[in-house]
């Protein structure tokens, strides 16, 4: 037996599920738009969200480590924005949320050809998520264009030696008017 204590998640993959889609309904209302996890088995969304004068949109909450292979939706699915969660794969709680407007999903997924078993799969590989939807980490204002990146910055910290992140809110969020500060 190995001394090295097991690195395995405290949660199973329903609990994720969950928590990720309470964690898009959380920070899209904590970004003023009111959103809430809607009951399990509901057809085609898991978050509704209610921005200011426009109709309900409907998410769909995809969660996967980022030692999962692909992320995968149907095409018969009933949504206006997909929501992809990616939990680092060690204990630190790190994630990356992307929320991207269904028509563009549709527009660059890939899928097998229309002969196939799984000719209705929309899919990508997970290491592919953030070169193709950069611009929508953290697009919690649902934006269809994207959202401008928020500036990480990376720190080590000295009396612990361990990595420290801090995240700044967009300069445009907070004053739109005003430039990147150095």
């Amino acid at each position: 037996m190995s001394d090295e204590p097991e690195l395995r998640r405290r949660y199973t993959t329903k609990q994720m599920g969950d928590a990720c889609e309470m964690i898009v309904a959380a920070e899209l209302t904590l970004a003023g738009i009111p959103a809430l996890k809607v009951p399990d088995n509901w057809p085609g969304c898991d978050v509704i969200a209610q921005p200011v004068s426009k109709p309900p949109q409907r998410i769909s909450v995809k969660s996967r480590t980022f030692n999962a292979a692909f992320v995968l939706y149907m095409n018969y699915d009933v949504f206006d924005w997909l929501a992809i969660v990616i939990l680092a794969n060690d204990q630190s709680n790190n994630r990356d949320v992307y929320l991207i407007p269904r028509s563009l999903t549709d527009e660059i997924a890939r899928r097998d050809n229309s002969t196939a078993k799984n000719a209705e799969q929309r899919y990508w590989r997970v290491d592919e998520v953030e070169r193709v939807f950069g611009r929508f980490r953290n697009n919690f204002t649902l934006d269809p264009a994207g959202a401008e990146r928020p500036i990480v910055l990376q720190p080590r910290s000295p009396d612990r030696g361990r990595l420290v992140q801090w995240r700044v809110f967009w300069m445009t969020m907070v004053n739109p008017n005003s430039r990147r500060r150095s």
